[in-house]
């Protein structure tokens, strides 16, 4: 049914794009028509081009992540860098827990996460907030960076910091 229909707009449509012709009626009217009256002088009327649209061909779909890490290097950040180790002094935890600052230019992009590495191993969970806490972090010296992590694969990496964690021995 759907394609009948179409097949006789069409046949109607083609006409309409035929020549137009303008007149006067019997009484005193303008008029216009596809086909010339008998007995009526008529004028063609030349119209402007229709106006029309190029189909485009439909555009690719975007790669997945994994695919445009391989493509193309991600943008860095000017500044990655952890913030609140202190560089000369031993970090005092009697528990063994604090938080490092994460100081980020640009701003974390969509889809980034950050990602703490505590002496060359990962530790927790990646997280979007440039504040991260480490827990019950044993007493002595130790080395911390901070990736920034887009699915699986690391886009960037801070240098590694060097601090003392000081906690208080009972006996």
């Amino acid at each position: 049914m759907g394609r009948g229909f179409l097949f006789i707009f069409l046949l109607i449509a083609l006409p309409a794009a035929a020549q137009i012709y303008k007149y006067t009626d019997a009484a005193g009217n303008i008029a216009y028509s596809n086909q010339p009256p008998d007995g009526v002088e008529a004028q063609p009327v030349e119209l402007p081009p229709l106006n029309s649209v190029e189909r485009q061909p439909p555009s690719k779909p975007a790669p997945p992540a994994e695919a445009r890490s391989r493509e193309q290097p991600h943008s860095t950040y000017e500044v990655l860098e952890l913030t609140g180790l202190p560089s000369e002094e031993a970090l005092r935890a009697n528990n063994g827990t604090f938080t490092v600052g994460v100081l980020l230019q640009p701003r974390l992009q969509g889809g980034h996460r950050l990602r703490l590495l505590l002496d060359g191993q990962p530790y927790g969970q990646p997280s979007n907030v440039p504040r991260l806490q480490l827990v019950n972090v044993d007493r002595g010296k130790h080395s911390l960076a901070v990736q920034v992590l887009d699915g699986e694969s690391v886009v960037q990496q801070s240098p590694t910091a060097t601090f003392t964690v000081q906690r208080v021995h009972t006996p």
